[in-house]
């Protein structure tokens, strides 16, 4: 297997970088004064291995009860949880393509087979996306002899694009699912819309949330899933036994519960978000509306403007872009957004080297 590859972190040179969907800003300072009170105490103790303080948090801020929440080492920890719990050697995982490049990955260590649907070019995705498994199957299935379909994974908002399924759709067409569906909201705070409410009306559904872009702790590794608790209870037996540390689980909890600070950033964080999309239109470029901290772009010239090329040039002038080639489906840069000094500084690199052309 190939592995997965993230996004480049720099060491040495001083790069700005605007290509893994990192917060550019400082986290609450709740978390901080968590943070010391946790180091003041001492870490000669294991932490909770349940994490219970930031499932109180956050079964609060949801509207469910703490038995419903899944604390987890990121929210990668959380799909590796449930890739183990549903998906046995030789059965499959079905997830939309191009998305989170690690899903994959994580069917090849347990064994499984994988099946790439394709969106379609409006981002939509196919019926077929929601039937059975067909042997014959139009899109990549690495086994074609799998048809134990046992989960679903599916981006919402997806990576790279920032696009949306409304919940309303995926609660229609899910119901024509065998098996269950995650739906992985990592940049859900960025949208105006979430599927907590089909998690609370329909077992088959789960969220997974990560602390990591909107609440601004990407350093620190913390994630949670939103399940009914019978599902919950199966996936505690999986998970390893102290899956959290402290630190992170009071800084998490910290930042859970300043929903003032996540409010303020957030709003700073969609307004730069719309000024970076109009300038790279204005560019030529085609922009999907994104509902996440980035935005992917396309240039439909593809003989004159070079995708990777433009990635250079901003490396060379010390920032970093995430260029990403889909197979079967095409290349594009992925950028995120960063302050509006660091965004606006990023666009002129742009358009400097789209005027050179």
């Amino acid at each position: 297997m190939g592995g997965y590859v993230p996004g480049e972190q720099p060491r040495g040179k001083k790069l700005l970088k605007l290509n893994t969907n990192e917060n550019p800003y400082r986290a609450s300072d709740h978390v901080y004064e968590a943070i010391r009170k946790v180091m003041e105490a001492g870490l000669s103790r294991y932490p909770n291995p349940f994490g219970e303080s930031f499932r109180e948090a956050a079964a609060k801020l949801y509207g469910v009860e703490p038995d419903w929440i899944l604390c987890g080492n990121g929210s990668d920890d959380i799909l590796t949880i449930l890739t183990r719990t549903f998906v046995g050697s030789g059965e499959l995982l079905r997830l939309a393509h191009p998305s989170y490049i690690l899903y994959r990955s994580l069917a090849e260590l347990q064994g499984a087979c994988s099946e790439e649907v394709y969106f379609n070019r409006d981002w939509t995705l196919p019926e077929y996306f929601w039937n059975p498994v067909d042997p014959k199957s139009p899109y990549h299935l690495s086994n074609p002899q799998s048809t134990k379909l046992k989960l679903v994974f599916l981006p919402n908002p997806n990576s790279p694009t920032g696009t949306m399924i409304p919940p309303s759709d995926l609660e229609k067409y899910a119901e024509k699912l065998p098996c269950p569906l995650l739906i992985d909201e990592a940049y859900a705070d960025f949208a105006g819309t979430n599927c907590i409410d089909l998690v609370k009306r329909n077992p088959k559904f789960m969220v997974s949330r990560t602390m990591s872009k909107s609440y601004a702790l990407a350093g620190l590794r913390f994630g949670f899933l939103i399940a009914q608790p019978q599902i919950v209870e199966q996936l505690i037996k999986v998970k390893d036994s102290y899956n959290c540390d402290s630190m992170a689980i009071a800084a998490a909890t910290a930042a859970i519960e300043d929903q003032e600070w996540l409010k303020q950033t957030t709003a700073k964080i969609l307004s730069t978000r719309r000024r970076l999309a109009d300038r790279m239109r204005a560019l030529g470029f085609e922009v999907p509306e994104s509902s996440a901290n980035f935005t992917w772009n396309v240039h439909p010239d593809a003989n004159r403007v070079s995708h990777k090329a433009i990635a250079d040039y901003l490396k060379e002038n010390g920032y970093l872009v995430r260029y990403m080639n889909y197979q079967g489906w095409g290349d594009g840069l992925r950028i995120s957004v960063g302050t509006d000094e660091q965004t606006d500084r990023c666009l002129d690199l742009v358009e400097e080297y789209i005027r050179k052309l």
